[in-house]
């Protein structure tokens, strides 16, 4: 498998410099809600095969700018690789960290995908609009899901 240099993940994340975003207040959320969203979003179940190509896709997620995952020929290496995720994680922890990472981990390089609050350096054309919608989100959750081994 090839990786991805971080000068090209950089670059890429140029396009998606919207969501590169920390928060502003810094406030803490309460305790129950660090380590998973136990409610889905839509009350549509989610399509893991609309998830794979989110995954990849640049309108989707890009998640493989910084994620390696089984079978794909090019991945980045940034974050964790994800084989194996959907056996370490249940859905409602798959969501806390799609949905804003950072509130389980501050200081990490992933963008906040569903937030919208509390946001530094958004293009006036991007405030108050998720970089993915909840439809989005319970895709990729339902794709990483199925990531096993």
């Amino acid at each position: 498998m090839k990786t991805v240099s971080h000068r090209l993940v950089r670059a890429g994340f140029a396009g998606l410099a919207f969501m590169a975003c920390v928060s502003a207040d810094g406030a803490s959320p309460p305790a129950a809600q660090l380590d998973e969203i136990a409610t889905p979003l839509t009350a549509v179940a989610g399509d893991a095969t609309r998830g794979s190509k989110l995954f990849v896709s640049r309108e989707g997620g890009h998640c493989i700018l910084c994620h390696a995952i089984p079978g794909a020929p090019v991945a980045g290496n940034i974050g964790p690789p994800l084989n194996g995720v959907g056996a370490r994680l249940h859905a409602a922890q798959l969501r806390r960290r799609v949905v804003d990472i950072t509130v389980i981990r501050p200081d990490t390089t992933m963008p906040a995908f569903h937030r919208v609050e509390g946001l530094q350096r958004v293009a006036a054309e991007y405030r108050g609009k998720p970089a993915l919608s909840a439809q989005d989100v319970e895709d990729i959750v339902a794709y990483l899901s199925t990531l096993r081994e």
